[in-house]
């Protein structure tokens, strides 16, 4: 007899378990349907969203944004005035550092070309080869990024050339653009813009010593 009443306590102890799962469960999916409800409820906009990683020194235009950007409706608080709100704004842009998937892009991650060059005077662009250099940075620069070069004099003397110059294309050793988002291939050559007026100055130098370059950070 006494063991018969221990069964009968421990299956109702069971059944009690069991109900308070199952409680616990019809109450989470209650409260989860309450949250996804609040969220939908809430105010939304439509905002650039980038669909792939958008590397560094990409230039978009109209043949390319689609590949990186789409319009998804996101929580109104999200969206701010920083964000682009029409096509146009994709055209000749890059951004300043690599957007990864997912992001929610603003101006302040991208920057116009044509403002590059509106802060040059005369701009044009010239060409660099890789035996021009002491180094190319190990071989990963890539179009979009800013460096400084320096001249070593054959009296060792090391003098700043130009800086913050922007590279407007990097080539590899066949000739072949070396585009933004390859971290493989290596530079051979590279085009940056510069001022007129400077250029036949800048080759001369070329005659005197080693050119050197450092990347600028960002």
């Amino acid at each position: 007899m006494k063991i018969k009443k221990k069964c009968n306590w421990y299956k109702v102890w069971l059944k009690c378990a069991l109900l308070a799962l199952i409680a616990s469960v019809i109450l989470f999916m209650v409260m989860l349907q309450i949250e996804r409800q609040a969220l939908e409820g809430g105010e939304k906009k439509i905002a650039w969203i980038a669909s792939c990683e958008i590397p560094k020194g990409l230039v978009l235009h109209a043949g390319n944004w689609q590949d990186y950007l789409e319009q998804r409706q996101v929580d109104a608080q999200l969206v701010s005035d920083a964000v682009p709100s029409d096509e146009g704004y994709w055209e000749g842009v890059t951004p300043v550092f690599s957007v990864e998937k997912g992001t929610l892009v603003t101006r302040g991650m991208f920057e116009s070309v044509e403002r590059v060059l509106a802060e040059m005077k005369e701009p044009v662009v010239a060409g660099l080869k890789a035996e021009d250099l002491y180094q190319v940075v190990g071989g990963i620069l890539r179009p979009g990024d800013r460096i400084h070069i320096y001249l070593l004099g054959q009296d060792g003397e090391i003098r700043l050339l130009r800086d913050d110059v922007y590279v407007q294309q990097t080539f590899d050793t066949h000739g072949n653009p070396v585009e933004p988002g390859d971290g493989v291939t290596a530079v051979y050559r590279l085009n940056v813009y510069m001022e007129k007026r400077d250029v036949d100055e800048f080759y001369g130098d070329l005659s005197t010593g080693t050119l050197r370059i450092v990347k600028a950070s960002g």
